[in-house]
């Protein structure tokens, strides 16, 4: 209880110390930040040419013919640059088209303007964000003095200057850009504004601009570790003007402002040290208060926890021996208490667990028989159409008695079809393909070679039903039916280490490349994928597909097809694990 009082109490001045420093941090962040507002608004006030707009922009496209234009723009600037106190360093008017400036500032004691030939702006950073914003404006920093000046930057600027301001006039008629008031002040009124923000030891402080440019920092090691850090970026309205940052050394409370008008930023980090100095030091003295207190409490918990705690103890290790998968898991229930009544309740939950097991595992076991069986019947209707269609041939080509023998094959063809099965031996299925064969032999007549090589040890090797059909039937339809040469097809059973694998070759035109990735493509994808089959083609390797899946729901995740082609022909292979439902022979009627 000491100790969880002197935690509380510990927790309490933390949270009550960093609530008070970002009120007071806050609250004054957002008055210096209006004033900051109020400095800037008075910075544009100042840019802007209000009622005589017509006559300053009618001057300055007239200067260089006109010396009544050229002594209006001179008397503008100069009124201009005597309308501000002490803040103002100098005062620039670029004129565009004539790539010239006059300039006025506090190094000339007589004041006088000056006319000074200078290159194209156009590529300053600065020039390109006032001709972008949406009030003709932009701020530049000159936080790292001649360092920060681009080149084609203004030369004569002082190095007392901590900001540039700049103004784009444009035509009122055509909205075209004339000239470029720029701006230069120093920082005193800055200063002025911001030293009503108090800092203490440990504490910085940041003044940035609305694209974090910075404009004031007290200290620029520390704002280039924040910078390289990504501090500024995380400064934004939706975190309540506070965020928490690490540099290498310590943990801050960042407090921030940023201006409603023109998005500028006041920040001050604060060391989390500092602020917890008082609560860290009421945290000490507590605990060397309540140390003996709390030493007493231990033993005294101790042992009347562990009277508590031993049901908790020995039913927290039936749930551990439950979630790793022993569902025969059953804890003792002992007594009426709270306890006793989890314990209660964990039981049944083992036990309805059990059932809903055992319900949706024969709920597996039919959808599975279910999916076997749709697959099983979209191939039937393809080879009873190729079958009707060899039979229409061989009667219009031969008129004679051949075609008893064809009917009589695909009755047997039929009766094998329908048969009920999942999975038979291979040799029903290599007397179903010859059947097959010598129906498709009426169509293609010699042009169709077909050579067998099968096992002897593999003629009793359980295999899908119409699986191997599938596969002579794609080297029909794929090379066969598009040449008009022979073609040899082969059909091969092996033994491999692993598996049992059955071959289908032909030295037909062979697949692309492109469709070959295809037909891999839609191989790898689940029945019900969402981009269903591909647009083009993809009805035509239905069967390859049909084939694929049951493989996969009979024999498991090791076995599939494999296609390869190349300009010497197709190989097709079905590989069936050894030690499979076929190798033992256990029935597959589900």
């Amino acid at each position: 209880m000491v100790a969880s009082l002197t935690f509380i109490s510990y927790s309490m001045l933390r949270k009550e110390s960093v609530n008070a420093s970002i009120a007071s941090t806050s609250n004054n962040l957002l008055l210096v930040g209006r004033n900051l507002e109020s400095y800037l608004a008075g910075i544009e006030q100042l840019s802007l040419p209000q009622i005589s707009y017509d006559e300053i922009t009618y001057a300055i496209m007239h200067e260089s013919e006109n010396y009544a234009s050229r002594m209006y723009v001179e008397d503008y600037l100069r009124n201009l640059y005597f309308s501000r106190n002490d803040d103002l360093e100098a005062a620039y008017l670029y004129i565009i088209k004539e790539h010239k400036y006059y300039v006025v500032t506090k190094e000339n004691y007589n004041i006088t303007v000056r006319v000074v030939e200078h290159p194209s702006i156009e590529q300053l950073s600065w020039y390109q964000r006032a001709l972008q914003s949406p009030f003709n404006r932009s701020y530049q920093s000159l936080l790292g003095g001649a360092d920060e000046l681009e080149e084609g930057d203004y030369t004569t600027r002082t190095d007392r200057s901590f900001m540039g301001y700049h103004r784009l006039l444009r035509s009122i008629v055509s909205r075209e850009p004339q000239a470029v008031l720029s701006l230069y002040f120093n920082a005193s009124r800055a200063d002025e504004i911001l030293k009503d923000i108090p800092l203490e030891a440990g504490e910085h402080l940041m003044v940035l601009g609305a694209d974090n440019a910075p404009f004031r920092v007290d200290d620029e090691d520390f704002y280039e570790e924040s910078r390289t850090a990504g501090l500024p970026e995380q400064l934004t309205p939706g975190k309540d003007g506070r965020v928490t940052w690490s540099s290498r050394e310590e943990k801050y409370l960042v407090s921030y402002n940023i201006g409603e008008k023109e998005g500028w930023k006041l920040v001050k980090p604060i060391p989390y040290k500092e602020i917890y100095a008082a609560a860290t030091t009421t945290r000490q003295l507590s605990l060397i208060i309540g140390v003996l207190f709390l030493i007493v409490s231990v033993v005294l918990v101790s042992i009347i926890s562990n009277k508590i705690t031993n049901p908790l103890k020995n039913l927290s290790l039936q749930m551990k021996r439950f979630s790793t998968g022993s569902f025969d898991a059953e804890t003792t229930v002992e007594g009426n208490d709270e306890i006793a009544y989890l314990s209660r309740h964990f039981n049944k939950m083992v036990g309805r667990t059990n059932e809903l097991i055992n319900e949706r595992y024969k709920m597996k076991i039919v959808e599975k028989n279910a999916v076997l069986k749709a697959l099983e019947a979209e191939i039937n209707p393809h080879f009873l159409y190729n079958a009707l269609q060899a039979i229409s041939t061989k009667a219009l080509k031969n008129k004679n008695d051949d075609i008893v023998e064809m009917v009589d094959n695909l009755a047997l063809t039929l009766r094998y079809c329908i048969s009920g099965r999942d999975v038979v031996q291979a040799r029903e299925e290599l007397r179903h393909i010859e059947r097959y064969l010598a129906l498709q032999k009426a169509r293609f007549g010699a042009r169709m070679q077909v050579f067998t090589d099968w096992d002897e040890e593999l003629l009793t090797l359980k295999i899908p039903k119409l699986s191997l059909q599938t596969l002579v039937e794609n080297c029909i339809k794929h090379g066969l039916e598009k040449v008009s040469t022979t073609v040899t097809i082969r059909i091969e059973a092996k033994v491999s280490d692993t598996h049992s694998i059955i071959a289908v070759h032909d030295d037909g035109p062979g697949i692309t490349e492109q469709r070959l990735e295809e037909v891999l493509d839609l191989l790898e994808q689940e029945w019900d994928h969402p981009g269903g089959l591909p647009e083009d083609g993809g009805n035509e390797s239905i069967g390859l597909k049909n084939l694929q899946m049951r493989l996969k729901l009979l024999y498991g995740e090791e076995a599939g097809l494999v296609i390869g082609s190349d300009d010497q022909g197709t190989v097709m292979e079905m590989h069936l694990p050894q030690g499979g439902l076929g190798q033992h022979g256990e029935s597959a009627d589900y």
